[in-house]
């Protein structure tokens, strides 16, 4: 359990800023408002979705290399580093689907629908920024145990110099 405290706690923080974020924007009263507010969540949102994409699709493939350095190096690896990269894969993994579903999201013509009921510009806004936060929480949380493993590979390797 030791090795999930930092990245829960990453976690959390950045969750507990986007909520901060949304309390400070408000409540919104109105459709139009929604959409403009959608409008500039999707701006910066594709930039984020793509990077986020990017970021856990390369964190998988660097996962495969890190096994391979493993089973190569001369010093005797116990299965805590595989259960670490797995660990890392499935987040990444986790990352990589909310990425592409806000990506996807993201692309819809919001301001084009007629015929909604008001609510559902709220709904959208509100689940696109929440998937927003959770994009970045699972990224923050997996750089976080990117480097415990990193950290625990180096221990074992060089044990008298890793700190």
């Amino acid at each position: 359990m030791k090795f999930w405290n930092w990245p829960i706690f990453v976690f959390a923080v950045v969750g507990l800023l986007g909520f901060g974020a949304r309390t400070a924007i408000g409540r919104i009263y109105s459709s139009s408002e929604a959409v403009q507010l959608l409008d500039a969540l999707s701006e910066s949102g594709l930039y984020l979705g793509s990077a986020s994409a990017t970021a856990s699709a390369t964190i998988l493939a660097l996962m495969l290399t890190l096994i391979g350095m493993v089973r190569r190096a001369d010093t005797e690896f116990d299965t805590s580093i595989y259960r670490s990269v797995l660990r890392i894969s499935r987040i990444a993994t986790a990352s990589l689907m909310i990425s592409l579903l806000l990506l996807l999201a993201l692309v819809f013509p919001v301001g084009e629908f007629e015929n909604l009921p008001t609510s559902w510009y709220r709904w959208m806004y509100d689940g696109l920024f929440t998937a927003t936060v959770a994009t970045i929480g699972m990224l923050a949380a997996t750089v976080v145990m990117l480097y415990q493993t990193v950290h625990e590979v180096i221990a074992k390797l060089t044990p008298g110099d890793a700190a």
